[in-house]
């Protein structure tokens, strides 16, 4: 009987595996150590009020450091010299430059002819001129005052000199007994006669002198007060030819050639090239924070030039102040009239201060209220914020360098204590 074959002696027996108890160890210690580190974060998903995409939020990281108070605004370039010329007198302009034309300092720009300021200079000097011959003439009259006066004095003293010398020879003769009693006493009254005419006659030529001085003195003020007018209306005839002000350029024209023009009526602008200026709109809500003296930039064709806040509007227009910024330490070349130029305004500088990037949550929030993010986890957070610059906030109370914090905005969150932030 045949045998038939099986696969017994293809078999091997072997022995069982000891097992391996220190890997079984090493496994669960680092099974334990997963489930306490992930323990509290899952804990903290698990708690979490509002879950928010990732992509959704802006974070930003609070920093120490110094912190610029600043305001950038668009600028207008203005002329810091624009003098606008008016006409002095009624009459008809005649233009001997074009808008945009190169002028320089005592350049003749605009005539103004005024038939009637030239007629009135001219009736004033010819009454001046008569005035000139009335104090001449009032200089004769003097003269021939004086010298009649001192002739009265010279006939008044030569008839004292002969009544004293009959008056000595009466006496001569009174005492010989040769003379009668009247004729001696007619020798006395008229040598009496003769001093008092003489004394009238020097009174009178002192109160005419004083009478001359004061005509005198009348004429010459007559003719200063005309020359006074004459000079006046001279200086007005004078200013019927405008000259430039300034070196620079010409504005514009207010009127066409040889148009009529009334007295004080704009004629010209002349603009200074030499001083610019940056004319800027400031929210009124920075109003308060402003003060002549602060500090600037500048931005010109990717440079930045130094300059100062040098003038402030005293009032609000369209809920704006308008200010004039000067540039301090030299313009830019080739500036051009109503330019437009970025301005940035130094309102205040504070020194190793905690600050973060400037967002919405500072509108949302308040400004008292951050949500910090740790390990995925945003949580609510008091704070207190500070000033505040176009890029950064101070930050008082309530974080710490290092922390990070949403800076989107926060509405969407409510009143959640913690946010869950996913990927």
């Amino acid at each position: 009987m045949t045998k038939i074959a099986d696969t017994s002696g293809q078999d091997v027996v072997r022995e069982a595996p000891r097992r391996s108890y220190w890997k079984l160890i090493v496994s669960a210690s680092v099974l334990v150590v997963l489930i306490a580190v992930t323990l509290p974060i899952v804990n903290r998903w698990a708690k979490a009020e509002v879950s928010v995409p990732q992509d959704r939020l802006r974070i930003a990281t609070v920093v120490q450091g110094d912190l610029v108070r600043d305001l950038s605004i668009q600028g207008r370039v203005i002329a810091a010299i624009s003098p606008t010329l008016y006409s002095p007198a009624e009459g008809t302009v005649t233009y001997h430059v074009d808008a945009g034309d190169e002028v320089t300092l005592g350049q003749l720009l605009v005539s103004i002819d005024s038939p009637e300021l030239q007629s009135r200079l001219e009736q004033e000097q010819a009454s001046l001129d008569s005035a000139a011959v009335a104090l001449e003439r009032q200089h004769i009259q003097t003269r021939k005052a004086k010298l009649e006066t001192q002739r009265d004095i010279d006939m008044a003293k030569v008839t004292y000199v002969a009544a004293e010398r009959e008056k000595r020879r009466a006496d001569d003769a009174w005492a010989a007994q040769a003379v009668s009693q009247i004729d001696y006493e007619k020798a006395q009254d008229d040598l009496e006669t003769a001093r008092l005419i003489y004394d009238h006659a020097v009174a009178d030529a002192e109160l005419e002198a004083d009478t001359q001085v004061f005509e005198l003195q009348t004429r010459e003020l007559e003719v200063n007060r005309q020359q006074a007018l004459v000079a006046d209306l001279q200086r007005q005839v004078d200013a019927l030819n405008i000259l430039s002000p300034v070196n620079g350029l010409v504005g514009n024209r207010e009127l066409d050639q040889k148009n009529q023009v009334a007295r004080n009526q704009a004629v010209l602008s002349v603009v200074d090239l030499s001083a610019f200026e940056v004319e800027i709109a400031i929210p009124e809500t920075y109003a308060d924070d402003l003060a002549i003296g602060m500090a600037a930039e500048i931005n010109y064709s990717g440079q930045t030039y130094a300059a100062q806040l040098i003038s402030i509007s005293p009032e609000i227009r369209d809920n704006q102040v308008v200010g004039n910024v000067r540039f301090t330490d030299g313009m830019p070349p080739a500036l051009r009239q109503n330019q437009r130029l970025t301005t940035r305004v130094i309102l205040d500088q504070k020194n190793n201060v905690l600050s973060v990037n400037r967002g919405q949550f500072l509108e949302s929030g308040g400004g008292r209220i951050a949500y910090v993010v740790r390990d995925g986890i945003a949580t609510r957070t008091t704070i207190e914020t500070g000033v505040t610059s176009l890029s950064s906030v101070e930050i008082l109370s309530g974080l710490t360098a290092g922390d990070q914090i949403i800076v989107s905005n926060i509405e969407p969150f409510g009143n959640a204590e913690t946010v869950r932030i996913t990927n």
